[in-house]
């Protein structure tokens, strides 16, 4: 047998690298969120109601706001969601809701921009994508009106190009200058190089044109995860401007939720990206908040940040032909989660608690030992019992009908005495 120890360097897990942008300041009123630099990595999503229905959006922009985004995107297509905006702003206002608005703007934005003032006076980030302002002369024009009014107003801008409406003049001088090339690219290359200078062309114009550096984020869409990997890593040699990540068109259910994590995780790792959305397409009755519940699940399971509590369960086996430690772990889950908005602000470090709850005594009792709380519930021939542990040691053991709920009971016991000396120290 090899000797395992004949080398001892210590195996340590590799963290995220650090990551190198600058930093960005999205503005509303007194709120301040900061993006790049030293910032947390921010979480972003997009609303899809009826802009012009202010109640809805509002309702919705709220929504997940609570679960946890960020910024929250809404679409400025027409005169009337133009107009919409500085209420559904006054309507969030009013329902305590501070989170800054992002609107998003095609095709058209310059007019929006400029004739709707408090529309743009609401929106604390205009979204711009270089390849729907316009063709021809009238693109420069176009663009330039959009920063204008971002630079008068200092509002922080996000240059989002997507390779589903790239800017086609560019593409087509590119392809052409590539046929020149004594070793052409393949088309795809062309793509890339297109997707990377319509982003940082747009942004050297938009700070020719008065925005600070401080005001650009940078976003290069693509739906494959290779091609996101590319193309961001490309971004990321080339500038030090704010990032912003996410799989355009991801999908729906387990393949948007992979394709995301794995593109998004990867570049997280590697020190690239600053703020981030998860562009899934709802399943049928699915909430609009499960993008986001997805997108701090990527930063939590990274180590990057903490926003609730983490229940660790194991998957079940021949060993476990009772359901209870399923349906326990779901019931604490489900509710750490809905009590997440009321105990951030009661119980200061609530985030970090490590919840476990196994379905036999294979695995249960050693990882129940690594939380701060776990349970190991009798498997298939096991005697009915359920040891509970609690800071590494076992602290009692729970037998009969009840287990579930005294179990419920203990969690919140500790959750308390834990977490609430600390609001009481304070």
């Amino acid at each position: 047998m090899n000797d395992v120890w004949s080398d001892d360097t210590p195996i340590t897990p590799s963290a995220p690298r650090p990551r190198r942008s600058r930093q960005a300041r999205v503005v509303w009123g007194s709120r301040i969120v900061t993006v790049g630099g030293d910032a947390p990595v921010r979480v972003q999503s997009m609303t899809n109601t009826d802009t012009v229905d202010v109640i809805e959006t509002a309702i919705q922009v709220k929504e997940l706001a609570i679960a946890g985004s960020e910024l929250v995107r809404i679409t400025v297509n027409t005169p009337e969601a133009a107009a919409a905006v500085p209420h559904i702003r006054e309507q969030l206002d009013r329902m305590g809701v501070d989170v800054p608005l992002v609107g998003d703007f095609h095709y058209n934005g310059h007019r929006l921009l400029t004739e709707f003032p408090a529309m743009a006076q609401a929106l604390s980030k205009y979204r711009i994508n270089p390849g729907n302002v316009g063709k021809g002369d009238k693109k420069d024009r176009q663009f330039a009106q959009m920063v204008e009014v971002a630079a008068r107003l200092g509002k922080a801008v996000r240059i989002g190009v997507n390779w589903g409406s790239l800017d086609q003049e560019l593409l087509a001088s590119l392809m052409d200058a590539n046929a020149q090339r004594a070793q052409p690219w393949d088309a795809k290359q062309v793509m890339y190089a297109a997707l990377v200078q319509s982003a940082l062309g747009s942004a050297d114009y938009a700070r020719e044109l008065g925005l600070d550096a401080d005001q650009i984020i940078i976003s290069c869409k693509v739906s494959g995860v290779q091609d996101l990997l590319a193309v961001y890593r490309a971004l990321a040699q080339r500038c030090d401007y704010a990032l912003h990540l996410g799989l355009t068109e991801a999908g729906m259910g387990t393949k948007g939720t992979v394709a995301s994590a794995v593109a998004i995780g990867q570049l997280l790792q590697e020190g690239i990206g600053d703020t981030i959305r998860v562009s899934l397409t709802p399943q049928p009755g699915e909430a609009r908040t499960q993008e986001v519940v997805v997108a701090l699940e990527i930063l939590q399971s990274l180590g990057l940040r903490a926003f609730n509590p983490s229940v660790t369960a194991c998957p079940g086996c021949g060993r476990t032909t009772s359901t209870t430690f399923q349906e326990l772990a779901k019931q604490i889950d489900d509710h750490l989660r809905a009590m997440m908005p009321v105990w951030r602000a009661r119980y200061p470090g609530v985030e970090t608690l490590k919840i476990a709850v196994m379905g036999c005594i294979v695995n249960g009792p050693g990882e129940s030992k690594h939380a701060d709380i776990g349970i190991s519930l009798p498997g298939t021939g096991e005697a009915p019992a359920a040891p509970v542990f609690i800071d590494g040691e076992k602290a009692l053991t729970l037998r009969g009908e009840g287990i579930a709920r005294e179990f419920h009971k203990i969690v919140e016991g500790y959750i308390e005495r834990r977490f609430g000396s600390v609001t009481a120290a304070h």
